[in-house]
């Protein structure tokens, strides 16, 4: 910079005061714990699946993100692709850490299976690929999860995955 330049800088903001801080901080509101009943307490116990964060399943890269266990039909897992099965429930794990989201990828195939849908979506995104890649690895070791796909371009394309559930009880 010249020193007319620097001279121009310092005419133009002489007199400047720094702005007052003006925010105003939110009180944090009490968190009112609510005991629950056996019947509640029985039915979280049952939402939990305790997927392991070790397991890292072999995927390959070559294609899309996809799964079928031994006792499901590949027919199936290529509807899923074709976009012929819809979702009945949708999951968006967007804001969610990873612990959060391992909950409720549990809790969602729980709920899939107990009222007997087909297929779930799991929306993931792609961002940082922390959700992108455990999803999949979790679905894997869930012994009500038949297979999954990666979603198509309308229900979420490389940020989503279609998941099979199985109806047997």
């Amino acid at each position: 910079m010249s020193s007319d330049e620097t001279n121009l800088f310092r005419e133009a903001v002489e007199g400047i005061k720094p702005l007052k801080q003006d925010k105003i901080q939110p009180k944090p509101k009490p968190i009112k714990k609510k005991s629950l009943t056996a019947g509640q307490i029985h039915k979280q116990t049952q939402a939990e699946f305790f997927f392991s964060d070790v397991f890292e399943a072999h995927f390959d890269q070559d294609g899309p993100l996809k799964y079928t266990n031994d006792e499901a039909d590949s027919y199936e897992v290529k509807r899923l692709r074709r976009g012929e099965i819809p979702p009945e429930l949708i999951l968006d794990l967007h804001g969610l850490t990873r612990e959060q989201a391992k909950t409720e990828v549990a809790a969602l195939i729980h709920e899939a299976h107990k009222q007997h849908y087909e297929c779930v979506c799991i929306v993931h995104g792609v961002g940082g690929k922390v959700l992108k890649t455990a999803v999949p690895n979790w679905l894997v070791q869930h012994p009500a999860i038949m297979g999954f796909h990666q979603a198509p371009l309308e229900w979420g394309g490389k940020g989503a995955l279609l998941a099979l559930v199985s109806r047997k009880e």
